[in-house]
């Protein structure tokens, strides 16, 4: 394959713009394909909060874009850096709102308006410095309008051969809002607010900007086989079933990776000692750290680890039932989350109180890079009971550190996570528990098989271990599979999935 042209559009790429997940994802891919000989570019808005300390040679360009906006223009400044090797340019659209200086990624009452100039400035600026990339990969509602400018727009003005790699991390936000984002830019709302175009499919008076994404780009993907087979079939699909269902010949499930550069506990500089498949014994020596530090009892018990944000989504009655389930079976556990509900917060906070005695129990509500690392190299179980889970990362990296998985059988973590008891594969692919309903039986059932392996079975609850340890969950593989369908879209009139 010849090297590629990619240009990533994304509200985030870490560590320099970091919400969640996301950040992640956009800096683990673009610096793999980087290594694998593609060319890769990331475009982001210039927020004011920038992780500037993560910039490299940050400086102003002397171009100045003037994006589309109702009846005028807005000046927008353009800067280039880069951010852990990957070549980074932001943009910072002059506009009396401010749009970019809010001191925060997302998460604004106009984030639609915010993003819509963020899409066309995207688009301004490869058609003003001449960049004829091979692929722009958008993400997420965010980036919902770069696709349809790109069609019904800058395709006319030089950007004919450039295809569109869209990809969906999680279809419960979809940028739904009045037709209004679509005169900001330009576009024509009575020609494209139709029931097959960017209509949305719950209320005919608002676009659905993710919707657009998927209508007008030439691939889609999302982060995992699981969550693609679960938003094209199910409820999960939040409406947009059908309109996925539509384009199945462009549509695939790819798994995230996990950095290995971050994630290893042989090289990782946050643990006390280091440890890997072959001297598994020293990962003891964590456990034994994380228990002085939070005033555990150092006494022989499986220690259960949860380290997620506390929302809906993450099935947070069930984090509590494991919690309690595991102390209430001799075992210990330590939660590390914060939660921005704030009645989600108090519920925390009264668990915290009602186990604050307890030697075998610590809820740390905050969220500490340090400790995480700390936690998956102390852990032996990490429960993950989410009601929905399109990737999930904290499973990949707890296996990594030697920690069995229990969890949900749901997407990605069904396509991660094999039950040592019940999974059609080879016992050397067993990593972990599963269970089906979300419900405290199915969970207490799981929880219970896992902590009868540890104190009966041990040396089969080692090789669990050591299975998990020995799974790839690097970028390299996925990173193939986006060049094989970015190669796929490339030629006019050729269509990847």
């Amino acid at each position: 394959m010849e090297p590629l042209h990619i240009v990533f559009a994304s509200a985030e790429c870490a560590p320099v713009a970091k919400a969640g997940g996301l950040g992640d994802f956009v800096q683990g891919l673009a610096r793999e394909l980087i290594r694998q000989g593609h060319r890769v570019e990331v475009v982001l808005p210039r927020y004011d909060c920038l992780r500037l300390e993560s910039l490299v040679g940050l400086e102003q360009v002397p171009l100045e874009l003037r994006l589309p906006y109702f009846a005028t223009t807005l000046p927008c400044d353009l800067y280039q850096g880069r951010v852990d090797g990957i070549p980074c340019w932001f943009i910072d659209p002059r506009s009396p709102q401010d749009f970019f200086r809010r001191g925060v990624i997302h998460g604004e009452p106009d984030d639609p308006e915010r993003f819509t100039c963020y899409a066309a400035a995207v688009l301004e600026f490869l058609h003003r410095t001449g960049r004829h990339p091979d692929v722009i990969h958008c993400h997420d509602w965010h980036t919902g309008l770069v696709p349809v400018l790109l069609n019904e727009v800058y395709q006319a003005l030089g950007l004919g051969r450039t295809r569109v790699c869209y990809t969906l991390h999680n279809l419960c936000y979809q940028g739904r809002v009045g037709e209004g984002v679509l005169r900001q830019v330009g576009l024509d709302a009575r020609r494209l607010m139709t029931p097959e175009r960017l209509e949305d499919p719950a209320d005919p008076r608002l676009v659905n900007l993710l919707k657009g994404g998927i209508v007008y780009s030439n691939s889609i993907t999302t982060v995992s086989p699981g969550y693609a087979r679960e938003i094209m079939a199910t409820a999960q699909g939040l409406g947009l079933q059908a309109t996925l269902g539509a384009r199945a010949d462009r549509f695939a499930g790819i798994l995230n990776g996990i950095d290995y550069a971050v994630w290893d506990p042989l090289t990782d500089p946050r643990i006390p000692q280091p440890f890997g498949r072959e001297s598994l014994a020293a990962k003891a020596r964590s456990k034994q750290v994380l228990r002085q530090r939070l005033g555990l009892a150092q006494d022989p018990k499986p220690l259960l680890a949860v380290i997620s944000r506390l929302e809906a989504q993450k099935g947070v009655e069930l984090i509590r039932h494991a919690i309690l389930h595991v102390l209430a079976r001799g075992g210990q556990a330590v939660l590390l989350g914060s939660a921005q509900d704030p009645r989600l917060d108090r519920y925390f906070r009264i668990l915290q109180r009602e186990t604050a005695a307890s030697p075998d129990c610590h809820l740390e509500l905050g969220y500490d890079e340090d400790l995480a690392h700390l936690i998956y190299a102390a852990a032996d179980l990490l429960v993950v009971p989410s009601l929905y889970e399109p990737c999930g990362l904290t499973q990949m990296i707890a296996m990594r550190y030697g920690v069995v998985p229990v969890v949900r059988r749901v997407g990605g973590l069904a396509d991660t996570v094999f039950d040592a008891h019940h999974a059609d594969r080879p016992f050397a692919e067993r990593n972990g528990f599963v269970f089906d309903e979300p419900t405290p039986e199915a969970l207490a059932d799981a929880l219970d098989r896992a902590l009868g392996l540890w104190f009966e079975h041990p040396a089969y609850f080692r090789q669990l271990r050591l299975n998990g340890m020995a799974a790839d969950h690097s970028w390299a593989g996925p990173a193939r599979h986006y060049a094989a369908i970015y190669e796929a879209i490339r030629h006019p009139g050729g269509e990847g999935g």
